[in-house]
């Protein structure tokens, strides 16, 4: 009956628990991005679902365990062991000359030990080098939570180009459409013969394709930020692109400093040399000796007949104190300690490599946003341009003044400036955040 109970008791726990975790994986795989996300919003998803994000979490946990793990080496390391013998010939011994066996035909031992580490090289080194390695597994978390977010930025603005773009290649079809249909009506009035209606068709065909091209560019970019969010290719997102102005975005502080220590590849590499650094004095504290404490305590048994072996316990306890020094190991521990400051000098180059890299990487994205600064201030004037010179065009052409080529030549202008416009915008967006990143002010705080 009581086996009965517990049974239940233990089914219903198993029931329980397996509901609590079946709750807990449906909440997180319910989780849906709010329907007209900005761009704050996909940022915060991200940095909450990337699956990057959620490895690096994984790792830092691991860190946090790796740390325990070594840490638990000053708790008392308690074991037990136990042997059983049947001897088929006892011991001999002689003694005045004369052979003696001792002993009994069946032995058995049970024993338990505790050991205190006091003195441990090991152990310093791995108290030491926890803060440090606390410290890196949260720089990793760091580096890759900026990546995030200026991957989600990137595509977000790269989707909000295409969406422009997409608008500027509509309203181009129907100017396109309204040409042709005014230049199919001349025609069938006799004003003009059938090449510039012929003209105009091409260039609907024209813009129709590249209306194809823009929807299918536009697919894939979606594709590309749903990857970044850890959203299923299956699963639409809808974007807000309220208050969006790319203008409103480009703008920067191009007096701002750069300081090398902002950057968290540079702070890894420091977290790194001073881990380093604690190496190379756990390989001068092997010269040290080991000291540690144990106590035991063993219950034997003896007999020649097996079904009386454990009928008599004749116990064996003691404590003391272990030491051993290491004298002499053919100069490995010399070797360790040198192998171990020459790294230690090998991160010192690599920090100094480091900073010319991160110098020469800012000094790219800064020639790179102030040329495209230039390209885009540059499109937007031609832009403007080429609007009035096709407004203009176009009236004279319904006045008869000017040739359906001219106005076709000044509608494929006034396209073309208008996406060049756009290209230039979105790369200085781009730039600017290659900047940010340079600088190490990306913020990650959503």
């Amino acid at each position: 009956m009581n086996f009965k109970k517990v049974a239940l008791s233990l089914f219903l726990a198993c029931c329980v628990a397996g509901y609590a975790q079946a709750q807990s994986v449906n909440n997180s795989e319910s989780e849906k991005l709010n329907s007209e996300a900005t761009l704050d919003e996909l940022i915060d998803y991200a940095l909450r679902n990337k699956i990057e994000l959620k490895q690096a979490y994984i790792d830092k946990e691991i860190g946090e365990r790796e740390i325990a793990s070594a840490l638990s080496g000053w708790f008392p390391q308690i074991n037990a062991s136990a042997s059983l013998v049947h001897n088929i010939q006892l011991p001999a011994m002689v003694i005045g000359g004369e052979t003696i066996r001792m002993g009994q035909r069946n032995t058995s031992t049970v024993g338990f030990q505790a050991d205190q580490a006091i003195l441990s090289p090991e152990l310093f080194q791995a108290s030491r080098a926890a803060k440090y390695i606390r410290q890196q597994n949260n720089l990793n978390l760091e580096d890759t939570r900026i990546n995030t977010v200026v991957d989600v930025s990137k595509a977000y603005y790269d989707i909000l180009t295409s969406e422009e773009t997409i608008k500027i290649v509509n309203e181009n079809i129907v100017r396109l459409k309204r040409q042709y249909t005014e230049a199919n009506a001349r025609y069938e009035t006799g004003l003009v013969d059938k090449i510039d209606y012929k003209r105009a068709q091409i260039s609907l065909n024209n813009a129709n394709a590249q209306l194809k091209s823009a929807n299918e560019a536009r697919k894939f970019k979606y594709d590309y930020l749903k990857s970044l969010l850890n959203i299923p290719a299956t699963e639409e997102i809808s974007l807000s692109f309220v208050d969006q102005s790319l203008e409103a975005n480009i703008l920067l502080d191009t007096t701002e400093l750069l300081r090398i220590a902002n950057r968290v590849e540079f702070r890894q590499l420091e977290t790194l040399k001073e881990i380093q650094k604690l190496n190379t004095q756990y390989q001068k504290w092997s010269f040290m000796p080991r000291l540690g404490a144990y106590a035991n305590y063993n219950m034997n048994y003896f007999n020649n007949e097996f079904s009386q072996l454990y009928r008599n316990n004749i116990p064996s306890s003691s404590v003391g104190l272990s030491l051993s020094l290491p004298i002499f190991t053919g100069t490995k521990r010399i070797q360790e300690i040198r192998r171990s400051e020459l790294e230690e000098e090998r991160i010192e180059w690599d920090l100094k490599n480091l900073e010319n890299v991160i110098s020469a990487e800012y000094s790219a994205a800064m020639a790179s946003y102030r040329s495209n600064m230039n390209e885009w201030r540059n499109a937007k004037e031609n832009m403007e341009l080429s609007e009035e010179v096709y407004n203009t065009i176009k009236l004279q052409y319904d006045a008869g003044v000017k040739t359906y080529l001219e106005l076709m030549t000044a509608e494929s202008d006034l396209r073309t400036t208008q996406l060049n416009y756009l290209n230039a915008l979105y790369t200085v967006l781009s730039s600017k955040l290659d900047i940010q990143k340079a600088l190490g002010t990306v913020d990650t705080t959503l």
